[in-house]
């Protein structure tokens, strides 16, 4: 019964169950409860006296009351219900009175959890993996709202700020690791593994085993470790880093084709002969990250990437294997949003460890990516003094892609994707006894112009892949055609048997068929078959490259036989050939 209630008793009840009360009114104030569970306690009690005092009369039946006591009991009635009233409006008051500070209480916490999700935002690295925040920010908390409030203020990720180019899955690209899972990965360091093994048939069988005119296969009928590399990803309090060593064939072919290390001193190609990547930054958090990076990183010149396993095909056309594979210098990556890049550049030269003369270049690179089906690159190159021994030459290049996947049904078992991808590339150089456009003064037309396109078609979700593409170039001066190893020569050397002088033209094609099988994406099984083209002899020939005995004199000299006689490379017009490689990345 009520009346055997007692009014502290009551209030400790309400005061225990109003917290429910005030949460599910969307009030907050423990105080304004308090205040409430009172009132309440007396209006109950004094209801319970007036039913009380009705209840004892009615027991009393037949007991007689003067009309004294009668007018007395309902006069007092009356008083009892005139309170209640007033209990009631000011039962009223108080709930408007909560109702105005719980909406300033929930503006304050919004506000903090704001503040508190900038923080949070500020912790975005460029591999797009968040730091974990500072003590500070990991214990903030903003439980002052009370629990509908923090949800809905709380944010939906770690950060509000969209990693740069992860609004899409971009492992279809040309160029772009395919790996959906970093196996391992620590806050402070993301190892990476790569391999790259070919085995290449030459249908011309090279006696001495040497192909010419290519930046990733090197030597026929033999199976050959092209590249091996081990290293990561270094990060920790916006400070990072990278590392990757090259072992095999790379770490000496790419050396090979720059010439700077010819200028000066301290043997430059030895000292960097295994680093294909070797650099160290600082990630301000700023828009959507910026990395300021100074080493030896890897060129985007030419679509393809350096490493074999993140390309469509095996063999790039001759846009993508005659630019460069790396620069050295630095780079700034401005990411202004989450799906556009902008990358300027201040680097030693055109695939140089060093200067060629003393002028160094400057580039740089847009990526945009507007969606999930579209990549849209430009890359540009201008101001360096490029040709060994020729300060006065000065060269401009500009290399374009565009990259669209125009189906997609990864579940499907027939065709899951298809891709297409389109580069075109013009450059030219004048100074030094040269020009851009040929003037008969100012020397002969050194320039370049080329394209190439490919098609990518996978099939059963993804576990095959089919790439048919090709293209061509024309490079006057053949300033920019990679040079044929004949009897050991370099970049640095050159070689009588081909000259790359001003003038001397150079025009070539190629198309390829591709065939991958990925049963992982840390695996591809890989076989290509290659045909290329050129208007000039250049291809290696059945009698090889190499003179009787291996290389003699100093590399890319003129070799006389026993019998007096000059010995000649054995150069031809076109190639054919098949490669099988097992491609592994971690």
């Amino acid at each position: 019964m009520l009346s055997a209630i007692s009014q502290p008793q009551c209030q400790a009840d309400f005061e225990d169950i109003m917290p429910t009360v005030f949460f599910s009114a969307g009030l907050s104030s423990r105080k304004g409860g308090r205040l409430t569970a009172l009132l309440i306690c007396i209006a109950i009690g004094s209801a319970a006296g007036v039913a009380q005092t009705g209840t004892n009369q009615q027991g009393a039946g037949a007991a007689a009351q003067s009309p004294g006591q009668v007018s007395a009991l309902s006069e007092s009635n009356a008083n009892i219900l005139k309170e209640l009233e007033a209990m009631k409006q000011r039962i009223a008051e108080l709930e408007n009175q909560l109702r105005s500070q719980q909406a300033a209480t929930v503006a304050a916490p919004a506000d903090a959890a704001g503040t508190l999700q900038a923080a949070r935002n500020s912790l975005l690295t460029d591999s797009g993996k968040p730091s974990d925040p500072p003590a500070d920010i990991a214990s903030a908390n903003v439980s002052a709202a009370p629990p509908a409030t923090v949800a809905a203020v709380a944010p939906p990720a770690r950060y509000e700020k969209a990693e740069p180019f992860a609004f899409a899955d971009f492992t279809w690209l040309n160029g772009n690791p395919r790996i959906e899972q970093v196996p391992y990965d620590t806050k402070f360091f993301t190892p990476e593994i790569r391999s790259d093994v070919d085995y290449t048939y030459d249908f011309r069988h090279p006696q001495d085993d040497t192909i010419g005119g290519s930046s990733e296969v090197f030597r026929a009928n033999e199976v050959q470790l092209t590249q091996l590399g081990v290293g990561g990803d270094f990060h920790y309090d916006q400070v990072r880093a990278r590392l990757m060593t090259q072992f095999g064939m790379y770490s000496t072919t790419t050396p090979r084709n720059d010439a700077s290390y010819s200028r000066g001193n301290w043997d430059i190609a030895d000292a960097y002969r295994y680093l294909s990547e070797a650099y160290g930054g600082y990630h301000f958090n700023a828009l959507h990250g910026i990395n300021v990076d100074a080493g030896i990183f890897m060129s985007y010149v030419g679509l393809f990437s350096y490493y074999n396993f993140d390309n469509w095909a095996y063999q790039p056309s001759y846009v993508s294997s005659n630019t460069p594979w790396f620069f050295t210098g630095e780079r700034t990556q401005i990411f202004l949003t989450d799906k556009l890049k902008i990358e300027p550049w201040f680097v030693n030269g055109w695939q140089s460890y060093g200067r060629y003369n003393n002028r160094p270049g400057i580039g740089g690179q847009i990526l945009w990516r507007p969606t999930g089906r579209i990549s849209i690159l430009g890359n540009q190159y201008a101001l360096g003094e490029d040709t060994l021994g020729d300060p006065g030459r000065v060269r401009y290049h500009t290399d374009d892609s565009v990259e669209y996947k125009y189906y997609g049904n990864p579940s499907s078992r027939h065709l899951s994707q298809a891709a297409f991808s389109l580069t075109g590339d013009a450059g030219c150089e004048h100074g030094g006894g040269v020009s851009c456009a040929g003037d008969s003064k100012k020397g002969p037309k050194q320039s370049f112009l080329g394209y190439m396109i490919y098609n990518r078609l996978w099939f059963d979700r993804n576990l095959f892949g089919l790439t048919l593409g090709g293209g061509g170039i024309d490079n006057p001066g053949r300033y920019l055609v990679l040079l044929p190893p004949i009897n050991g020569a370099t970049a640095s050397s050159g070689t009588p048997y081909f000259t790359e002088n001003p003038g001397n033209g150079f025009k070539a094609w190629d198309s390829s068929a591709t065939v991958d099988y990925m049963p992982s994406q840390y695996i591809t099984w890989r076989l290509e078959y290659d045909h290329r083209v050129a208007s000039v002899p250049y291809f290696t020939g059945p009698g090889g490259i190499t003179p009787p005995g291996g290389d003699q004199g100093t590399p890319g000299s003129i070799v006389y036989l026993p019998n007096g006689k000059e010995w000649f490379p054995d150069l031809r017009n076109s190639e054919n050939r098949v490669t099988g490689a097992i491609l592994v990345m971690f």
